[in-house]
């Protein structure tokens, strides 16, 4: 029987490095215009420079001192890959595409064959958007990378829940000492669905309503107060519940989604500043997504004046924690002295491969702009006693080649969702400005 043939692009190495091993029982072509671009990304601190050597080491190893023409085996139950030479212009693509491009060449192995009539079927495989639509256009079936992409934004967990109709008496309880009840208790009472770990809750009764989360280390729902934290106050019950994740030092994963101006970066600083005696450092950190592919080689001064255009926002949500009301203006010195004492740190995200962060509270804003491979290394360098919050807007992505539904954020939050040491929320509601919030609905 006929197996399918998948042609990667460049980029799909680039965002997965494991990629080739994702297509099942099927085949895999590396055209070799993609191994010349993959040489241009070897040398780098940064995650996909990583992907770059890893893949091709990878690829070295699998095809051994020689490759048939017909590929090497990937291993039990697994296709074949295939390192591809440029073959004769097909005459269908040179006549659309006169210039001699990296894209015109993939676009040309993919055309012949599926012409060669070798593959029950042929796909091109892409998360350029341009790229696929060009492959369309010559007839070649083209899909996105999709194997780390969750279902649908709609089936997205959220983190919260609005329950109506409680029985007062429940929400009597959780409003009196010692502010719990056992979930055997709900479960008789109210008919839900079985909570997640850390679910946040809204329970109403006509006038009455309670915060509540479930508490999964000792299985009872815990009422949440509109606390506050290092001056910040929970202006709504969603952030009243991010507060609550971000304090609660049992949690060591939470992640925080929402529009512009709903306060997920200051919520995240102003909790860890909260618990700051927990951790030895705290870390301030966001994707950097340079201008014209430039890196930060290409500013002037040193490291901290290159990343200080990249880092501003950061600056100005401590900006906004040392103007809150403070007669003694202890926050205000508090944070200018972790700062002097390099205790609180703002830093790219290029140079923590390889590190380990004992004791350390880690912030990643913009967090949107991440692959999942790269969430993945951030986690993976968390050491005892470390807490890691991921902050960002799912629905605003700088990065070319994700999406709301491939970015690291959205991957992680469908991975995690139900660990008991993991918490997110979702914010809705603008916190930031009157403007603000109309200039999100309208514009």
């Amino acid at each position: 029987m006929k197996k399918k043939l998948f042609v990667l692009d460049t980029n799909v190495v680039l965002h997965d490095a494991g990629c080739i091993r994702r297509f099942n029982e099927h085949d895999v072509a590396i055209p070799i215009t993609v191994l010349e671009e993959l040489d241009r990304f070897k040398r780098g601190n940064e995650q996909i420079h990583a992907n770059a050597r890893y893949f091709l080491r990878e690829l070295d190893r699998i095809t051994g001192d020689r490759l048939a023409a017909e590929g090497a085996a990937l291993g039990e139950g697994l296709g074949r890959v295939r390192v591809v030479v440029n073959p004769a212009w097909e005459p269908g693509v040179r006549e659309v595409f006169e210039a001699d491009t990296a894209d015109h060449r993939i676009l040309n192995i993919a055309s012949r064959f599926l012409k060669s009539g070798e593959y029950n079927s042929v796909t091109l495989v892409s998360k350029d958007t341009n790229l696929r639509m060009k492959a369309k256009a010559l007839g070649i079936p083209a899909e996105d990378y999709t194997s780390d992409k969750v279902e649908s934004l709609d089936e997205l967990y959220s983190g919260r829940r609005i329950i109506e109709h409680i029985p007062a008496a429940l929400i009597d309880t959780l409003h009196t000492p010692p502010y719990s009840i056992s979930l055997a208790e709900v479960s008789s009472l109210v008919e839900m669905t079985e909570p997640v770990a850390n679910e946040a809750f809204i329970l109403r009764n006509g006038q009455k309503s309670v915060l509540a989360v479930f508490d999964a280390f000792e299985s009872v729902f815990r009422r949440v107060q509109r606390g506050n934290a290092y001056g910040i106050h929970a202006r709504n019950a969603e952030q009243a519940f991010a507060l609550n994740a971000l304090i609660d030092e049992r949690l060591q994963l939470v992640t925080l989604t929402g529009k512009a101006g709903t306060g997920k970066t200051l919520l995240a600083l102003a909790g860890a500043l909260e618990r700051r005696k927990s951790y030895r450092q705290i870390f301030l950190a966001r994707p950097i997504v340079p201008l014209s592919n430039r890196d930060l080689g290409y500013l002037p001064g040193d490291e901290q004046a290159k990343i200080g255009p990249y880092m501003a926002p950061l600056f100005d949500n401590l900006a906004v924690l040392k103007h809150q009301p403070d007669p003694a203006g202890e926050r205000t010195q508090g944070i200018d002295a972790m700062l002097e004492a390099e205790k609180l740190l703002i830093t790219p995200l290029a140079y923590i491969r390889g590190r380990s962060f004992q004791r350390v509270c880690f912030i990643v804003d913009e967090a949107q702009n991440l692959t999942p491979h790269e969430i993945k290394t951030i986690i993976t360098r968390a050491g005892e006693g470390t807490k890691i919050i991921l902050t960002g807007d799912i629905e605003q992505i700088d990065q070319p080649y994700l999406d709301s539904l491939s970015n690291g954020v959205s991957y992680l939050i469908k991975r995690m969702r139900g660990q008991p040491i993991y918490a997110h929320i979702t914010l809705t509601k603008g916190e930031r400005s009157p403007l603000a919030e109309l200039a999100s609905h309208l514009l």
